[in-house]
């Protein structure tokens, strides 16, 4: 399976941003996509992810009811909508293959880099 993220950029606080993951490869339909990010001196934290079939998702509470994230299989890419953004959410942004919602991640796409001014 391999995932690229991509959408990053500067934003500022308080505003929108929605970054993408491509994924691809022959048994991609049965992982499901997380997206995670990690800023400077912290660890990869968890965000938010959702089911192949895109009926079941789950966030973490820090992002819960600011960030969305969806999926268009028909042009194999996952979404994470980014709203009502904090300079706490800077952080380079990676999606990943984990099987199930709460699956280890098996596969991981390169980061986007997200930045958001005060």
């Amino acid at each position: 399976v391999q995932l690229q993220a991509s959408g990053g950029g500067l934003v500022r606080a308080g505003g929108s941003l929605r970054v993408s993951c491509s994924v691809s490869g022959r048994h991609s339909n049965s992982y499901a996509t997380g997206w995670f990010r990690q800023a400077p001196g912290k660890e990869r934290e968890f965000v938010a992810v959702i089911t192949w079939r895109g009926d079941t998702t789950y966030y973490a509470d820090s992002v819960k009811g600011r960030f969305t994230i969806s999926r268009d299989n028909a042009k194999n890419t996952v979404y994470l909508q980014m709203n009502s953004l904090k300079p706490e959410d800077a952080a380079v942004y990676y999606c990943a293959a984990q099987p199930g919602l709460k699956g280890t991640p098996r596969y991981w796409g390169q980061g986007t880099l997200v930045t958001v001014s005060s």
